[in-house]
């Protein structure tokens, strides 16, 4: 029985590892080439969408600004001294770029213990969980990506106190992620029917 436990602990983590290594799409702006290289991507945020009912333009967009899409994506460190590298500013990881206490109350109320912040359907099923929870606490439109972002990076007390307010520069990347959310929106809406369908045994 030990040994089969291993074999499976074993399989669990080399799946966790495989979901990382994922190399970055080529063409992070056109969202239809995206689903097209990493259909089962596609798949995922279908299923975010059909979950949580966050449009997959929504998700996109949220985590095109956080991570391009780059599976192990973390804030540059600080420097010390101007020449040693020192600590990051935030715990912020993977797709979503989720910070460490936020990913564990994720994991708490959805049950996904075994997530991983750099595989993308769980940054996905992450992306989907944090909206729905601003729609329901915040009273933010699962449509309106421009106040999604602003909650998404304050937090949903930080954007209830408004403190996006006193950051002008915060207030421009929301708006270019509201920009590039309808930008995927519309290329959804001419290849959508063209990309990859899911098969039964996924």
């Amino acid at each position: 029985m030990k040994k089969l436990a291993l074999k499976i602990v074993s399989v669990i983590l080399i799946l966790s590892m495989t979901g990382c290594v994922t190399v970055q799409p080529q063409c992070i702006d056109d969202v239809c080439s995206i689903f097209n290289e990493y259909p089962e991507w596609y798949w995922a945020a279908q299923d975010t969408e059909k979950k949580w009912g966050v449009p997959i333009h929504v998700q996109m967009a949220i985590m095109r600004q956080e991570s391009s899409f780059i599976a192990n994506a973390r804030p540059p460190r600080k420097w010390c001294l101007g020449i040693i590298p020192w600590k990051r500013p935030t715990s912020a990881y993977g797709y979503s770029q989720a910070i460490d206490q936020t990913w564990r109350n994720y994991q708490k109320q959805t049950g996904n213990y075994l997530g991983s912040r750099c595989n993308f359907n769980d940054a996905s099923d992450f992306v989907g969980w944090y909206v729905q929870t601003a729609n329901r606490k915040l009273k933010i439109s699962k449509t309106n990506s421009y106040a999604l972002y602003l909650a998404y990076h304050e937090g949903l007390n930080g954007y209830a106190a408004k403190t996006y307010r006193s950051q002008p520069w915060l207030i421009a990347v929301a708006k270019k992620v509201s920009l590039r959310s309808r930008v995927y929106q519309g290329q959804l809406n001419r290849c959508q029917a063209y990309l990859p369908k899911k098969h039964w045994w996924n």
